[in-house]
């Protein structure tokens, strides 16, 4: 039986806390599955682009924080740890990776890139993040140059933050990078990257009206979900459950912040509920889960570099359709 619970956000933002109210099936959504937006953090902002390029006919935006080109690690741990993290033992040459993508795109195992010229992106670097090496993230920026006019892309590298989600106030220190890695930056990176991928949208208030939900992501996705967590989370305004139309939004979380080991931090603390609340958009939070087994996954990271088969980053990548999966469950209620 599938895992639906409701939990109420309570009123206030800086005392809201999550409560079970009751298991039941999911509020009828009318949701806009044709223009989609995504954002990540380190490993979740790989995911986010792979996702994107992917689905460039159904994703108009994409934000990053953190991480480096699509296919930077090339179906190789070696080069995912030699290249495309903290250290670039030797330059990233981004032409070649986007001549992979270009034959992917040509078989049909991707979108079409021309799609991405339609695309709003937004990135971000700290410049104390020590996890992620600003070549790597430069070389993100230097590959959707390649596909998406400069007027779309938004690239904010001059901001002394840590391997952080920055905040205006939650989480952590902005400057250590440590879990939940969510920092108090005074820097409102979810209203940043939402009103550049959506543009402008309403400002917050002081109050939160709908609910979080969970869904058995292997209920849903089967197969594909054999890497992922047990549960996944969605945010859905008020607005939106009582059918409205609504956008959807899924944001990727990085490696070590998956639920088990953060608890509810990322689905709580970013600040995308808040902006979701006052716009209608659904924010979908997909889950991995760790593994000290085959295939090894100990941090509990997104699948940037291969270990569930070599066609993680195309449209036939497990977790890419599991992600599929669960938008087409939220859709269909």
């Amino acid at each position: 039986m599938q895992k639906l619970t409701y939990a109420l956000i309570g009123a206030a933002l800086s005392t809201s806390a999550y409560s079970v109210l009751a298991k039941d099936k999911l509020p009828a959504l009318n949701l806009d599955t044709q223009h989609i937006t995504v954002s990540g953090l380190s490993s979740g902002g790989y995911m986010a682009t792979q996702y994107h390029i992917a689905n460039s006919d159904k994703v108009v935006g994409a934000a990053m924080i953190a991480s480096g080109p699509y296919y930077c690690a090339q179906n190789d741990i070696g080069i995912a740890l030699g290249q495309c993290v903290n250290k670039v033992d030797a330059p990233i040459d981004v032409k070649a990776l986007s001549a992979q993508a270009q034959q992917w795109a040509d078989s049909g195992a991707i979108a079409p890139l021309e799609g991405l010229k339609n695309s709003q992106v937004w990135m971000l670097h700290g410049t104390a993040d020590t996890r992620v090496n600003s070549a790597v993230n430069n070389a993100l920026y230097a590959q959707y140059q390649q596909w998406v006019p400069g007027t779309q892309l938004t690239y904010v590298n001059d901001q002394p933050f840590a391997h952080v989600f920055p905040t205006l106030e939650q989480g952590g220190s902005c400057t250590d990078s440590a879990s939940p890695y969510i920092g108090q930056c005074e820097y409102d990176a979810a209203g940043e990257l939402l009103n550049a991928l959506l543009g402008e949208l309403n400002a917050p208030d002081d109050e939160l009206t709908g609910s979080v939900v969970s869904l058995d992501q292997q209920a849903i996705a089967g197969d594909n979900a054999s890497t992922l967590g047990d549960t996944a989370y969605a945010y859905i305004p008020a607005d939106c459950a009582a059918g409205e139309a609504c956008r959807i939004h899924v944001s990727f979380h990085g490696c070590n912040q998956y639920a088990d080991a953060v608890k509810m931090a990322y689905v709580e603390q970013t600040g995308l509920n808040q902006w979701a609340d006052d716009n209608q958009i659904v924010v979908l939070y997909p889950q991995t889960k760790k593994s000290l087994l085959m295939p090894m996954n100990p941090q509990g990271c997104w699948d940037w570099w291969g270990y569930t088969g070599d066609q993680y980053a195309t449209k036939n990548g497990p977790q890419l359709k599991a992600v599929d999966a669960l938008i087409s469950h939220l859709a269909k209620h």
